[in-house]
């Protein structure tokens, strides 16, 4: 029998119910995947507390890896005992088992053990988008990174050193500071108890960086705006503390005529081209060693529950995974 966690009511970590479910046969265009591995994402929270909205009751979940078990009509690209991985909707990943759209999956490599594919996906390609396709990075460039340990910025910090590009990164204590150093940032700004902006004109000259990558969101919008150069770009790729304010434009005037964009990764990879050419990137980098990702959390798949309390509360480093 298979199992998947599932909420019923959207609240706190305590709506996550472990089930069994039936999964049956894949459709047409679809495909049955067995999980070997489940990725966890700040941004599940965000189903389930329902600050993105999900018919319920639903499953929990946008990342794993694993292996297809059978495949539907009209499906060409996949078939049984194919390796993949995937992120992006439907809802589900926290399961070990399921039927699902194979326009999702993503081939994985051999030299890539499951586990890691669940770690990265997300945050591997998010990073591939933010580097490759935001902003036109030069060697030479500094950019400023919020939450340089997690698991975005232990990827991002090894990637931009492999670009040349300088990272000014923050964190909430030494210890994550320590972390970020060692994946390849640059400069850390300890946040509890420095003036980032401030700190970030020192580091620059009085000029402030042309990019500011930003997840954290409402209480870190003044400051990354603060922080970036004139005509400069702050992307608001996430919003761990919240959604970002409204934006003034007239303030980006002031600021010095700055820009400001808040992408998703579902539209950088939504052209299967343009999903390949970046997953290609990351796979290679990866399957090469010139990209590690560390693994910092485990938990099983019905420790979902612990797994969202620890994400939350802000003791999570690097990425976690949930073992099916």
């Amino acid at each position: 029998m298979a199992h998947a966690i599932r909420f019923h009511e959207t609240g706190g970590p305590e709506v996550l119910r472990w089930e069994s479910v039936e999964v049956g046969d894949p459709g047409p265009g679809e495909v049955r995947v067995r999980h070997e591995a489940v990725g966890l994402n700040f941004a599940d929270t965000y189903f389930r507390t329902g600050l993105y909205p999900a018919p319920l009751p639903a499953g929990m979940g946008v990342e794993a890896a694993g292996v297809v078990e059978a495949v539907g009509a009209g499906v060409t690209d996949f078939r049984e005992g194919d390796r993949v991985t995937y992120t992006g909707s439907p809802l589900g990943a926290y399961s070990t088992e399921r039927v699902m759209p194979a326009e999702h999956l993503i081939k994985l490599p051999d030299s890539i053990p499951f586990e890691t594919a669940a770690a990265m996906t997300m945050r591997g390609l998010t990073t591939s988008y933010l580097l490759r396709r935001i902003w036109p990075l030069q060697e030479g460039d500094t950019v400023l990174l919020h939450a340089a340990a997690g698991g975005v910025g232990l990827i991002f910090s090894q990637w931009a050193k492999l670009l040349g590009v300088r990272v000014i990164g923050t964190v909430s204590n030494e210890q994550k500071a320590e972390v970020a150093r060692a994946h390849g940032c640059d400069e850390v700004i300890l946040y509890t108890k420095e003036d980032v902006a401030q700190r970030v004109r020192e580091l620059t000259d009085g000029k402030g960086v042309p990019v500011v990558y930003d997840s954290i969101g409402a209480t870190t919008y003044e400051t990354s705006l603060n922080s970036v150069a004139r005509r400069g770009l702050l992307v608001c790729f996430g919003t761990a503390s919240g959604p970002i304010p409204p934006i003034d434009a007239m303030q980006l005037a002031v600021k010095g005529s700055v820009y400001v964009t808040r992408p998703a990764l579902a539209d950088y990879i939504a052209d299967p081209a343009e999903k390949a050419a970046l997953a290609g990137e990351l796979f290679d980098h990866v399957g090469s060693g010139r990209i590690t990702i560390g693994i910092n959390q485990r938990y099983a798949l019905d420790e979902a529950e612990k797994a969202h309390r620890d994400l939350e509360s802000g003791i999570s480093v690097g990425s976690s995974v949930l073992a099916v």
